[in-house]
C-alpha cells in the first residue's frame, strides 16, 4: 500500500502541472469567443486550484495499475469511479455544468471512457497479437 500512495504522488505531480496550463487556454479561447472582458480572481484561482486538483488527482489514480493483487476489471472500475467523482464535484464545484445537467454529464463521461478503454484494448490486442506470431515464427 505504501508503493502505491508513492506512485500515486509520483504520478500527481507530474500530471498537475499542465492544469494551470490548460485553464489558461481555456480561459483564452472564452475571452476571445465570448463577450468576456474580466473574470474575477476568485473565479480565476479557484480554477486554477481546482484543475490542478483534477490532474493531479486524474495522473495519480493511474497507479492503480500497479496494484498486482487487484484484477484488471477492478482496477479499470476504481480508476473510472474516482476520475468520475474527481471530474463531477470539480464541475459542480466551479459551476462549469448546471446541476440539472448531471446525467448528461454521466452519459458522456462512461461513453468517453468506455471509448477510450475500447481503443486501449484494440491496441493492446494487436500488439499482443503481433508479439505471439513472432514468437510462434522465432520457434
Amino acid at each position: 500500500m505504501k508503493s502505491f500512495f508513492k506512485e500515486f504522488f509520483k504520478r500527481g505531480f507530474i500530471s498537475a502541472w499542465g492544469g494551470p496550463f490548460i485553464l489558461a487556454i481555456i480561459y483564452y479561447i472564452v475571452g476571445r469567443t465570448e463577450n468576456i472582458e474580466n473574470i474575477p480572481i476568485n473565479e480565476v484561482s479557484l480554477g486554477i486550484l481546482s484543475i490542478t486538483l483534477m490532474a493531479f488527482i486524474a495522473g495519480g489514480i493511474t497507479a492503480i495499475y500497479q496494484s498486482e493483487k487487484l484484477p484488471i476489471a477492478s482496477s479499470i472500475m476504481i480508476h473510472a469511479a474516482v476520475l468520475y467523482l474527481d471530474y463531477l464535484i470539480m464541475y459542480l464545484l466551479n459551476d462549469w455544468i448546471p446541476r440539472n445537467e448531471i446525467g448528461v454529464f454521466t452519459a458522456i463521461f462512461a461513453a468517453g471512457f468506455a471509448l477510450i478503454w475500447l481503443f486501449i484494448y484494440i491496441f493492446t490486442r494487436r500488439k499482443t497479437d503481433s508479439i505471439n506470431r513472432l514468437r510462434k515464427e522465432n520457434n
